[in-house]
């Protein structure tokens, strides 16, 4: 299994290649065949191949962006839905650079006949690479090493991939870390989960000098140190972390984009807003527009603003998260919440400067205090303005546990450039149609654990 790792992104590399190369040939004969004589000036060699080449780099980016590469490392839906959404932004964007260079709407007939072969070919391209990457690289034998807290929510989340992971034993750290080191080589892979600093660097020396993979659940002082500068001015090195979450720059950038963004969206979307708030207005009479207190940064507080989902009185008992299979939720409410257009009016609040478009969710200030009773480190996040999407919205889910997502947004501050922005936002148009990201917490779950505290 080591050795072969080694080769894995090798050949991880040419299962892309063959997918881009065919996309590529396809909208090349379709160029040279059935739109390039179209033109009324043709094009020479060089500009057939810039607008060819043009495709391909499109392509090959979108679909990196999506994860449509990651064959092995994400599920095999999640490859193929990522392919099919790369295809058919792509496509959109080829067809109107059609037009542009052709000065006209041109017939998408031939486009369309393309995207269906597209399609059969990525369906055949996912289940072969998919079989061929299982043969090779089969799931890895794991050893869970734990400490305090429990390790099953751990084991559950690694056992729904198990064609990738397959803990074979778990061990307490009471065991003795001499005893854990002298079996690590019968493991293909380690997961360190949660145990003290001193005893996790034994084991990951041990581990290094015996290139056996680790995987480590970090620590929240290992979230702060992942966006530290280097620092070379001795002979020793050097981490600076800064600790002041955004530079003047970087506020004014981040500023400028939200605005840019935001208002020509909210212009163009007006007509869907009125169709809401009537539906909204027609259900049961109440308010359109729902408006609760949140924090944002530096612990300032505002009122965010979304479409009224629930019924009225719906929190009469106390403040609670939204649960799976709520009864407090209207039926056009499940369909605003399915959809995301529940948050459309936090544009507002963007505009006025109370959000931004990317940063940590907005807690409300109440549940926030329960959080901190367990985890001390809560208000770390609001280093930045609270965010319409951000990083744990993306990489988390609804009900992921509010340390985890606390860890996600400390990685966006720690790790943030304007680029990382863009990034997430191209994201999250993938994130709006996958449905496990808008599930509400489950009827028995915790969602701030003492364990959790670090």
């Amino acid at each position: 299994m080591r050795k072969r790792d080694q080769f894995k992104r090798v050949i991880i590399f040419f299962e892309g290649f063959i997918i881009l190369a065919i996309h590529t040939l396809l909208f090349a004969y379709i160029w040279y065949n059935i739109y390039a004589p179209q033109l009324e000036t043709p094009f020479f060699r060089r500009g057939d191949w810039a607008v060819i080449g043009f495709y391909a780099l499109i392509m090959f980016l979108i679909t990196r962006l999506y994860g449509g590469f990651k064959i092995g490392y994400l599920r095999l839906m999640d490859v193929l839905f990522s392919q099919m959404l790369s295809l058919f932004s792509v496509n959109i964007l080829a067809y109107l650079q059609l037009c542009l260079i052709s000065r006209k709407y041109v017939l998408p007939g031939a486009l369309l006949k393309m995207t269906l072969w597209q399609i059969v070919i990525i369906l055949l391209w996912v289940l072969i690479c998919k079989q061929l990457y299982a043969l090779i690289y089969p799931s890895r034998r794991m050893l869970l090493i734990y400490d305090k807290k429990s390790p099953d929510d751990m084991i559950a989340k690694m056992h729904t991939r198990k064609d990738k992971y397959h803990i074979c034993e778990v061990a307490h750290i009471r065991d003795g870390v001499e005893a854990i080191c002298d079996c690590l080589m019968d493991y293909d892979a380690i997961l360190i989960y949660d145990i003290p600093s001193h005893d996790r660097n034994i084991i990951l020396k041990k581990c290094y000098i015996n290139s056996i993979r680790t995987y480590v659940t970090p620590k929240i002082s290992d979230v702060l140190l992942t966006g530290s500068d280097k620092i070379h001015l001795f002979d020793t090195p050097l981490l600076l972390s800064r600790n002041m979450g955004l530079s003047g720059e970087e506020i004014i950038w981040k500023r400028l984009m939200d605005l840019t963004i935001c208002i020509p969206v909210a212009i163009v979307l007006m007509p869907i807003f009125l169709i809401i708030a009537l539906c909204i207005k027609f259900c049961d009479g109440g308010p359109i527009l729902y408006k609760q207190d949140r924090l944002t940064v530096d612990g300032k507080r505002f009122y965010i603003y979304k479409f009224r989902s629930m019924y009225m009185d719906s929190e009469k008992d106390g403040a609670q998260l939204a649960k799976k299979h709520d009864d407090r939720i209207t039926p056009i409410g499940k369909f605003l919440r399915a959809t995301h257009f529940d948050e459309f009016p936090q544009l507002i609040n963007i505009i006025k400067g109370d959000m931004s478009l990317i940063g940590p969710r907005p807690e409300r200030p109440i549940i926030a205090e329960e959080y901190k009773k367990t985890i001390p480190e809560f208000d770390f996040r609001l280093k930045v303005k609270a965010g319409l999407t951000g990083y744990a919205q993306i990489y988390g889910k609804y009900n992921t546990t509010p340390y985890d997502k606390l860890k996600l947004d400390l990685t966006y501050i720690e790790n943030y450039s304007i680029w990382l922005d863009i990034k997430l936002l191209l994201l999250t148009v993938k994130v709006v149609f996958q449905k496990e990201n808008t599930e509400g917490i489950d009827e028995n779950q915790i969602t701030a654990v003492k364990e959790d505290r670090r």
